[in-house]
């Protein structure tokens, strides 16, 4: 087990980069707890992503995004997979630097396009043009993903890949691994 010394791991970037199903695998090879916080935020709102951005609105999702950083920042020892825009406020990204590694996950566009397929649970790709809505929302968000520790292209790899990529960087960087 992550001591309670060692500091969490966010895993931020993209929808459809592998942000959960990295983050479960890395949690298991770190021998730590795994956190979705879109699983954590619909649970706790009592409805799925979609239904509260249909119902409340982006802005109150974000709200209760920015509260779920700064509740996980007070857990140690975690791999959080975030929501695909958490990182883009500023004070989101200062509180997840400040309790762990920032690590962005990304992939390029046919790949985000193929593993996103068409599913309603992706609220912000409600749109008839899903692939000029990614470009744009890429374009919007590659400063902010880029002030990640971590970064890794994802579009080629397997999970366990990637998985060996972030226990190699993470032993680079300093992070304790138990």
């Amino acid at each position: 087990m992550m001591g309670v010394e060692q500091r969490n791991v966010y895993l931020c970037g993209f929808m459809a980069t592998g942000k959960s199903s990295v983050g479960r695998r890395l949690a298991a090879a770190l021998h730590c707890e795994f956190l979705d916080m879109d699983a954590l935020i619909e649970a706790e709102a009592g409805m799925s992503i979609s239904e509260i951005f249909s119902s409340q609105g982006e802005p109150a999702f974000r709200a209760m995004e920015s509260r779920m950083v700064e509740r996980l920042g007070k857990r140690p020892g975690c791999v959080i997979a975030t929501g695909g825009g958490a990182i883009v406020n500023p004070r989101n990204l200062e509180n997840m630097k400040r309790s762990g590694v920032v690590i962005t996950l990304t992939a390029d566009i046919p790949t985000i396009l193929r593993r996103s397929g068409n599913e309603d649970t992706r609220p912000l790709l409600q749109t008839p043009d899903r692939l000029e809505r990614i470009r744009t929302l890429l374009e919007q968000r590659a400063p902010f993903y880029d002030r990640a520790d971590i970064i890794v292209d994802t579009s080629s790899l397997s999970i366990d890949e990637v998985v060996a990529v972030l226990l190699n960087r993470l032993q680079q960087i300093g992070q304790k691994l138990q």
